[in-house]
Protein backbone atom coordinates (compact mmCIF):
# COMPACT_ATOMS: atom_id res chain seq x y z
CA UNK A 1 0.00 0.00 0.00
CA UNK A 2 2.69 2.52 1.02
CA UNK A 3 4.90 1.47 -1.88
CA UNK A 4 2.17 2.39 -4.38
CA UNK A 5 1.42 5.60 -2.51
CA UNK A 6 5.07 6.70 -2.54
CA UNK A 7 5.42 5.68 -6.19
CA UNK A 8 2.53 8.00 -7.05
CA UNK A 9 3.79 10.79 -4.80
CA UNK A 10 7.61 10.63 -4.66
CA UNK A 11 7.69 14.15 -3.23
CA UNK A 12 6.03 12.88 -0.03
CA UNK A 13 8.58 10.06 0.35
CA UNK A 14 11.39 12.55 -0.11
CA UNK A 15 9.87 14.92 2.47
CA UNK A 16 9.47 11.99 4.89
CA UNK A 17 13.17 11.17 4.49
CA UNK A 18 13.99 14.85 4.98
CA UNK A 19 11.91 14.82 8.16
CA UNK A 20 13.76 11.73 9.49
CA UNK A 21 17.12 13.39 8.78
CA UNK A 22 15.79 16.50 10.47
CA UNK A 23 14.91 14.51 13.59
CA UNK A 24 18.45 13.08 13.69
CA UNK A 25 19.94 16.53 13.17
CA UNK A 26 17.70 17.93 15.86
CA UNK A 27 19.10 15.27 18.20
CA UNK A 28 22.62 16.47 17.44
CA UNK A 29 21.52 20.09 17.80
CA UNK A 30 19.78 19.51 21.15
CA UNK A 31 22.59 17.37 22.55
CA UNK A 32 25.21 20.02 21.88
CA UNK A 33 22.90 22.85 23.02
CA UNK A 34 22.07 21.09 26.30
CA UNK A 35 25.71 20.25 27.01
CA UNK A 36 26.62 23.92 26.53
CA UNK A 37 23.70 25.18 28.67
CA UNK A 38 24.33 22.64 31.42
CA UNK A 39 28.10 23.13 31.64
CA UNK A 40 27.95 26.94 31.60
CA UNK A 41 24.64 27.44 33.47
CA UNK A 42 23.69 29.94 30.74
CA UNK A 43 20.26 29.44 29.16
CA UNK A 44 19.09 32.81 27.84
CA UNK A 45 20.19 35.99 26.14
CA UNK A 46 23.36 36.32 24.07
CA UNK A 47 25.06 33.18 25.47
CA UNK A 48 22.00 31.12 24.51
CA UNK A 49 21.96 32.58 20.98
CA UNK A 50 25.67 31.75 20.59
CA UNK A 51 25.19 28.18 21.88
CA UNK A 52 22.17 27.70 19.61
CA UNK A 53 24.17 28.88 16.60
CA UNK A 54 27.04 26.47 17.40
CA UNK A 55 24.74 23.51 17.88
CA UNK A 56 22.92 24.36 14.66
CA UNK A 57 26.16 24.52 12.64
CA UNK A 58 27.19 21.05 13.83
CA UNK A 59 23.79 19.67 12.81
CA UNK A 60 23.96 21.35 9.38
CA UNK A 61 27.27 19.72 8.50
CA UNK A 62 25.82 16.30 9.30
CA UNK A 63 22.66 17.23 7.41
CA UNK A 64 24.49 17.98 4.17
CA UNK A 65 25.99 14.53 3.86
CA UNK A 66 22.88 12.58 4.81
CA UNK A 67 20.53 14.68 2.68
CA UNK A 68 22.87 14.58 -0.31
CA UNK A 69 23.23 10.81 -0.32
CA UNK A 70 19.94 9.54 1.13
CA UNK A 71 17.14 12.11 0.95
CA UNK A 72 17.86 13.66 -2.44
CA UNK A 73 20.04 10.78 -3.71
CA UNK A 74 22.45 13.12 -5.43
CA UNK A 75 25.07 10.81 -6.92
CA UNK A 76 26.74 13.46 -9.06
CA UNK A 77 30.40 14.13 -8.44
CA UNK A 78 30.36 17.44 -10.30
CA UNK A 79 30.10 20.74 -8.47
CA UNK A 80 30.20 19.18 -4.99
CA UNK A 81 31.94 22.27 -3.63
CA UNK A 82 29.32 24.50 -5.24
CA UNK A 83 26.50 22.35 -3.84
CA UNK A 84 28.03 22.43 -0.39
CA UNK A 85 28.24 26.24 -0.48
CA UNK A 86 24.68 26.47 -1.77
CA UNK A 87 23.62 24.14 1.04
CA UNK A 88 25.43 26.38 3.52
CA UNK A 89 23.72 29.45 1.99
CA UNK A 90 20.24 27.96 2.38
CA UNK A 91 21.22 26.77 5.86
CA UNK A 92 22.44 30.22 6.91
CA UNK A 93 19.04 31.69 6.11
CA UNK A 94 17.49 28.68 7.87
CA UNK A 95 19.82 29.29 10.82
CA UNK A 96 18.71 32.90 11.02
CA UNK A 97 15.08 31.78 11.04
CA UNK A 98 15.85 29.00 13.55
CA UNK A 99 17.97 31.03 15.98
CA UNK A 100 15.67 34.06 15.80
CA UNK A 101 12.56 32.03 16.55
CA UNK A 102 14.28 30.13 19.38
CA UNK A 103 15.70 33.30 20.92
CA UNK A 104 12.35 35.11 20.69
CA UNK A 105 10.67 32.24 22.52
CA UNK A 106 13.19 32.15 25.39
CA UNK A 107 13.64 35.93 25.62
CA UNK A 108 10.11 37.23 25.13
CA UNK A 109 7.50 34.46 25.40
CA UNK A 110 9.12 32.80 28.43
CA UNK A 111 8.85 35.95 30.61
CA UNK A 112 5.16 36.27 29.71
CA UNK A 113 4.43 32.64 30.62
CA UNK A 114 6.97 31.95 33.33
CA UNK A 115 5.93 29.27 35.76
CA UNK A 116 7.94 27.92 38.66
CA UNK A 117 7.40 24.43 37.21
CA UNK A 118 9.29 25.17 33.99
CA UNK A 119 13.06 25.56 34.28
CA UNK A 120 15.31 27.68 32.09
CA UNK A 121 16.74 24.54 30.47
CA UNK A 122 13.25 23.37 29.52
CA UNK A 123 12.48 26.82 28.09
CA UNK A 124 15.73 26.58 26.13
CA UNK A 125 14.49 23.33 24.62
CA UNK A 126 11.04 24.75 23.90
CA UNK A 127 12.78 27.59 22.08
CA UNK A 128 14.91 25.11 20.14
CA UNK A 129 11.82 23.14 19.05
CA UNK A 130 10.15 26.33 17.84
CA UNK A 131 13.32 27.30 15.99
CA UNK A 132 13.63 23.91 14.30
CA UNK A 133 10.00 23.90 13.23
CA UNK A 134 10.24 27.41 11.82
CA UNK A 135 13.15 26.56 9.51
CA UNK A 136 11.88 23.15 8.31
CA UNK A 137 9.91 24.22 5.24
CA UNK A 138 12.46 26.85 4.13
CA UNK A 139 15.29 24.33 4.22
CA UNK A 140 13.41 21.60 2.35
CA UNK A 141 12.38 23.90 -0.48
CA UNK A 142 15.85 25.44 -0.75
CA UNK A 143 17.67 22.10 -0.75
CA UNK A 144 15.26 20.40 -3.17
CA UNK A 145 14.88 23.16 -5.73
CA UNK A 146 18.25 24.90 -5.57
CA UNK A 147 20.98 22.69 -4.10
CA UNK A 148 20.02 19.17 -5.22
CA UNK A 149 17.79 19.98 -8.19
CA UNK A 150 17.84 17.31 -10.85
Amino acid sequence: MFKNFFARFPFIKQFAKFFVVGVMNTGVDFTILNILMYTTKQNSGLPYAFFKALSFIAAVIMSYYINKHWTFQDKSTENNDKKFYQFIGVSIVGAFINVTAATLVVSFIKPMLTSAAISGIIWGNIGAICGSASGLLWNFVGYKFWVFKK
